[in-house]
């Protein structure tokens, strides 16, 4: 059950470049900006809320030495600026800026720009703008979170459905419950200790640092992964009460209203600590929006969980579940689903900002992704809902000819005729527990099979529901574009044109025009040709900008589909030179080649 979504969701992470929520609206001094005299502060305005670092700032001179700056602080006590101190005597020259702060939704944001004093430099000299993200670090990073996404929908949803189902035998689900519980456990542990080797952008054996671990729990995304860690102990003693409740119950107990009380504040906390890590907690409406995102959560949880515990059930179980505990599954997933759908039309609403942005982001484009995979979902949910009440009317119709009785003769004397002896049991599969071959049996394999295909859609949902809290929401993208100041003039363009081979089919072309071709922000278009010259249309296309001899990048253009052509409106090259260029075409779904050019930008 945790290995298939497991896979799906690292075929979805890596369909593109991690990005964070939080976007650059703007900085003062603004990239590229000559002044007269030094500045006293260099101030970064962010579309959300961020968090800073010990390093989250490198001022370095015109010979590429560091700058002694003061402490990272924020600009008039607001939570999405960043704010750095300068010395008063900076000198005449060009000075690069590279900064790296954390975005409210826990993920790192870095980047690069450039003012001048005086004059610009001549030539720049060589810059250290600090590490890249680890591939390793990232991957172990992505793993962990989609696997306590997984665990604690197995956990709550399992509980979910012992306690508001009950199923005639929950030992089954017991395994379920204890796999989810150590996993949850150890993909919180592991989160905890890849935060810091994650935010510095190093490799997983930083995580063995104890200063750096002692620095996480500190922050924010450290504090709510420590009260998760806290939270799961009295997870565990609850579940044990609750198995030993649900024994008595079926002796002829009674489940107590403190023993799901207990479990619903247990749930909400464990569900709060993903809502106040995630971009729930920064920009409009907060207190609404955390709300729904708890919500969300946790009616994703008894649905999708409650799926697993169902299908589980079905599976396992002897004697086989009676139709009560499936309608009672049925009502209860119901009222799960309207749950989703009112969070999630209000999430939607607030994550995209306006219609344009559901085909022009890429947060819009998996929004509508998501969308039609919960409609087959809804559409699978429908039939097991026919087959529920079907199972439910089932017994009343098998037993309603029973009332019938037929007079049988008896004789004057002698004993009566022996009544024939019923014919032994056969054995079952698993799966048809319970069941012999008449209408019951049909009916309960017929809702095994629907819940089936529910739950392997369920897993894919669950994947791009993951993805998509990693992406960054249509309403930052355009407020950062409407805040990124264009390049001016009327410098001429950059026109580059890479070839690439696609297999049997020959060879295509990406032509790449950087507009104006220089330092500081410029527009990106992109048209991919196929092998007969025409224009060509490929599920994905990345570009890439790196200055290896200064260690600079690799920095991502963020490339729009706009059908018939792939742009940005901005990407940031702070320092003149001879850049790599790397562009990766996706020709289909498994195949993707990747080639690169260097080109040359001026000041």
């Amino acid at each position: 059950m945790l290995l298939g979504p497991v896979l799906v969701l690292l075929l979805l992470g890596g369909a593109g470049p991690a990005s964070a929520h939080a976007a650059l609206a703007s900085t003062d001094p603004a990239d590229g900006t000559v002044l007269r005299r030094a500045p006293a502060h260099v101030t970064l305005t962010f579309s959300e809320s961020v968090g800073l670092r010990d390093d989250s700032f490198r001022v370095l001179d015109p010979g590429g030495h560091r700058v002694h700056t003061g402490e990272a602080g924020r600009a008039g006590g607001r939570a999405d600026t960043a704010r750095v101190a300068l010395p008063g005597e900076l000198g005449e020259g060009t000075y690069t800026v590279a900064w790296r702060v954390v975005s409210a939704d826990s993920h790192p944001v870095s980047g690069a720009f450039t003012f001048s004093v005086g004059k610009p430099s001549r030539t720049a000299a060589p810059v250290d703008t600090g590490p890249t993200e680890d591939p390793l670090t990232a991957g172990l990073h992505k793993t962990a979170r989609y696997l306590s996404y997984l665990a604690v929908a197995l956990l709550v949803g399992t509980a979910a459905f012992v306690a508001l189902c009950r199923p005639p035998d929950p030992a089954p689900l017991r395994r379920t419950l204890v796999a989810a519980w150590w996993t949850l456990l150890a993909a919180t542990v592991a989160l905890l200790a890849l935060r810091a080797p994650y935010e510095a952008g190093t490799g997983p054996s930083a995580a063995l640092d104890p200063a750096a671990l002692g620095d996480t729990l500190t922050t924010r995304p450290g504090v709510l992964l420590l009260v998760r860690l806290g939270l799961l102990v009295p997870a565990a003693l609850y579940l044990v009460h609750a198995a030993r409740t649900a024994r008595a119950d079926r002796r002829g107990g009674r489940r107590t209203a403190l023993t799901g009380a207990v479990g619903v504040v247990l749930a909400v906390g464990l569900a709060l600590t993903w809502a106040a890590a995630e971009h729930a907690s920064a920009g409009t409406q907060v207190p609404v929006a955390m709300t729904s995102s708890v919500l969300h959560l946790l009616a994703t949880a008894v649905w999708l969980g409650g799926l697993a515990a169902l299908l589980t059930t079905l599976r396992s179980a002897r004697p086989a579940p009676d139709a009560t505990t499936v309608a009672r599954f049925s009502r209860t997933a119901f009222t799960a689903v309207t749950v989703l759908v009112v969070t999630g039309v209000y999430q939607s609403w607030r994550g995209l900002g306006s219609w344009q942005a559901l085909t022009g982001t890429a947060y819009g484009r998996l929004l509508l992704a998501k969308v039609i995979l919960v409609a087959v979902l809804l559409a699978a949910a429908a039939v097991s809902r026919r087959w529920t009440a079907a199972l439910v009317t089932e017994p009343a119709a098998v037993r309603e000819p029973a009332r019938v009785s037929e007079r049988v003769p008896q004789p004057a004397v002698g004993p009566p005729p022996e009544a024939p002896r019923p014919e032994a049991p056969r054995p079952t599969h698993p799966s048809r527990a319970g069941t012999g071959t008449g209408t019951g049996s049909v009916l309960r394999r017929g809702l095994y099979r629907s819940v089936l295909v529910e739950a392997v859609v369920a897993a894919v949902v669950l994947g791009v529901t993951t993805v998509l809290t990693a992406t960054p929401p249509g309403r930052s993208a355009e407020e950062a574009a409407r805040a990124a100041v264009p390049a001016g003039g009327v410098l001429p363009a950059s026109v580059t044109t890479i070839p690439f081979e696609i297999g049997d089919s020959g060879s295509g072309t990406v032509q790449i025009t950087l507009d104006p071709g220089r330092t500081g922000d410029n527009a990106v278009q992109a048209v991919v040709f196929g092998p007969d010259g025409s224009l060509a249309a490929v599920p994905e296309l990345r570009l890439s900008f790196t200055l290896p001899d200064k260690q600079v990048g690799p920095i991502e253009a963020d490339l729009l589909d706009r059908g018939g052509y792939w742009s940005a409106n901005t990407v940031t090259l702070p320092l003149p030179g001879t850049w790599t260029m790397k562009a990766t075409v996706r020709v289909s779904e498994i195949d993707q080649v990747s080639e690169t050019r260097r080109i040359r930008v001026e000041r």
